[in-house]
């Protein structure tokens, strides 16, 4: 009886086994047939091409191709090995190990070029594939690289919009399947069958090529000038947070992102572990603007400036006394000017002096508590949510460890830290009306056609101050260039309102500064705003010598390419700077006859590229400009 009983059970319990593998599992056991009986090899979809907002490429995908093999179909291993070692210029016995590894499909190398895929292909090797694949070229080389960023040997994003945008420009793989046999040779009566990839879709940016260039030319100079650690300069638009150019140098070659900058560095690299390699290419790709923050200086009083106002407890008018030096909690803390002093002054004469005292005092009255509350309202304890990777934030004192020193320092801009970018965003709301922004590249995504399939929104955010107080900076601000210390900035016939700073970097005594500016034009309705930072400059390192003429040198340029015309005043137009040329022709010159040229038209030029012929120019010709205005050349 019980075995009976103890039949039943089990026969029972084979019969549901029974039903849920043929059922159950049906589906599964499928899907692990036909793969042992099939053999599939990836095509790369072409990854999506990166333009500027003017429809320039930044970033785009080239055919070459992958060559593997099937090992099961290799009738001649020694033979395959030697033939694609040759073609391939690779190592033989590294080759043969690839062909005889017993695996359904071994890749022997990618990105290979596409006329020699083609001899390959056409030898018709048995159990040799080439299969199509994709190659990132980046036309600019170093230009924007810690923006633009690169990709890995599997074209996936690594640093950088290629890995922020990843999932639009990356596409989807396709595959190629081929039916075989038990011993995974495939059946002659059989054919292939082709999975088409799908490609990536487009990224349009907000970066400008030219501002970029314009950028990038003027940082490299003043950093080897300076013989400096490093530089930045970053050009946005404050009214919406579209960023035109990011330059940071030292750069290196997208194209090949591996290979270290520094040559120092390079005669030693075989030296390195691979940790400390990895390390060292880590600093290389760093985008400092958004990735690394720093005090500010005096930057940062204009925030101090616009808090003050803001809370009412100055006015433009207000009346201070600078001594030298302030004693702040029986710490005696100097002016820049130490020993000598700024005396009487008005608020807007403090600030044109850039004065600490004033800003202590202005610091002391708001208080610890409506401070900080400033300071967060602004946004320095949050990232600004700039559309990049590995964005740092703001490093500062919480409210109740703000004694009255730390109230002091932080009101000129020391004992706390923010990004780059951190600062140009916030410095935004203050002169577009008091609205916050969000700094970012991406504009759209695109289809090869120009169709647009995602535009991204990016408003503006909550007023942050009252349209009176933006204002009154704004006019603040303009006095700094017209009048104060940002006057190496000035440029006839536009309105410019900007600060200096000169911040000495940690620990104190150290020798060691950051002269940076930030700008913003035309004064009255701001269309760009920009900042200019060389870190460790050697010599001269205040930001108003340093960093006021590269600034210049930005806007000058930038301001007529956006469109944006001087007006000058009486006194201007009498200057050799505002007299107007026209524009000659030098395009399809050589560089010689171009040089001669511009020499008899008495006008400047900039030559862009290595070539030795004038391919464009800008301005275009007949148009009129400065006679001081260069002319840029791009040749090839």
């Amino acid at each position: 009886m019980i075995c009976s009983v103890l039949f039943a059970v089990a026969l029972i319990a084979l019969i549901v086994r029974l039903g849920y593998v043929q059922i159950g599992m049906g589906g599964f056991l499928q899907d692990k047939a036909f793969e042992q009986h099939t053999r599939d090899r990836l095509i790369s979809p072409t990854r999506g091409t990166i333009y500027d907002r003017t429809g320039k490429v930044l970033a785009q995908s080239g055919s070459v191709s992958t060559i593997g093999v099937v090992h099961a179909q290799i009738t001649d291993p020694a033979m395959v090995a030697k033939i694609l070692s040759e073609k391939l210029e690779m190592n033989y016995d590294e080759v043969y190990k690839k062909v005889t590894k017993r695996v359904a499909f071994e890749r022997i190398k990618t990105k290979v070029d596409k006329d020699i895929a083609d001899e390959i292909r056409n030898m018709n090797l048995p159990g040799v594939k080439v299969d199509e694949d994709s190659k990132r070229y980046y036309p600019y080389g170093s230009l924007a690289a810690q923006v633009i960023g690169f990709v890995g040997k599997d074209n996936q994003g690594i640093v950088g919009l290629e890995v922020q945008y990843d999932s639009y420009l990356k596409g989807t793989e396709g595959k190629i399947l081929m039916e075989t046999n038990g011993h995974g040779e495939r059946r002659e009566e059989e054919v292939e069958v082709r999975i088409d990839p799908e490609n990536g879709t487009n990224l349009v940016t907000t970066l400008d090529v030219t501002l970029q260039e314009y950028a990038a030319q003027a940082i490299e100079k003043v950093v080897t000038e300076k013989q400096a650690k490093r530089g930045s300069i970053v050009l946005m638009n404050p009214q919406n947070g579209e960023i035109y150019a990011m330059a940071n140098y030292p750069t290196y070659d997208l194209n090949e992102p591996f290979t270290i900058n520094d040559p120092e560095l390079s005669a030693n690299w075989h030296t390195y572990t691979y940790k400390e390699k990895q390390d060292y290419l880590n600093a290389m790709w760093r985008n400092f603007t958004i990735n690394d923050t720093y005090e500010p200086g005096s930057t940062f009083k204009v925030f101090t400036s616009a808090m003050g106002l803001e809370s009412g407890v100055i006015t433009p008018e207000s009346e201070f006394n600078c001594n030298g030096s302030k004693v702040v909690g029986g710490r005696t803390i100097k002016c820049w000017r130490s020993p000598r002093n700024h005396g009487h002054q008005t608020f807007v004469q403090g600030v044109q002096n850039s004065c600490n005292p004033v800003f202590m005092e202005v610091g002391e009255r708001i208080g610890a508590t409506r401070f900080h509350d400033y300071m967060v309202q602004f946004g320095f304890k949050k990232k600004t949510g700039v559309d990049l990777p590995g964005e740092a934030v703001g490093i500062m004192y919480s409210a109740d460890k703000m004694g009255p020193v730390e109230l002091a320092t932080m009101s000129f801009g020391q004992s706390f830290q923010i990004t780059p970018l951190q600062l140009l965003s916030s410095a935004s709301a203050i002169i577009n009306g008091g609205y916050t922004i969000t700094p970012h590249f991406g504009k759209e995504i695109v289809d090869d056609s120009g169709n647009v399939l995602q535009a991204f929104e990016y408003d503006k955010g909550e007023q942050i101050i009252s349209t009176k107080t933006s204002d009154q900076m704004r006019v603040i601000l303009e006095s700094v260039v017209s009048e104060g210390t940002g006057s190496k900035t000035y440029i006839p016939g536009y309105r410019i309102g900007g600060k200096t700073a000169t911040s000495q970097k940690l620990p104190r005594g150290s020798g060691k500064y950051i002269a940076s500016f930030m700008a913003f034009a035309p004064a009255d309705d701001p269309q760009v705003i920009g900042l200019v930072l060389i870190d460790e400059p050697k010599g001269v390192y205040y930001g108003g010598a340093v960093a006021g003429p590269v600034m210049q040198t930005i806007m000058a340029n930038t301001l007529p390419y956006l469109g944006i015309e001087p007006v000058y005043n009486e006194a201007e137009l009498k200057l050799d700077e505002t007299q107007k040329v026209k524009v000659p022709d030098f395009r399809t010159l050589p560089l010689k006859d171009a040089k001669i040229l511009a020499n008899s038209s008495q006008v400047l030029v900039e030559f862009i590229g290595s070539g030795d012929l004038v391919l464009n120019q800008f301005p275009l010709p007949g148009e009129e400009i400065n006679k001081n205005s260069k002319i840029l050349l791009y040749t090839e």
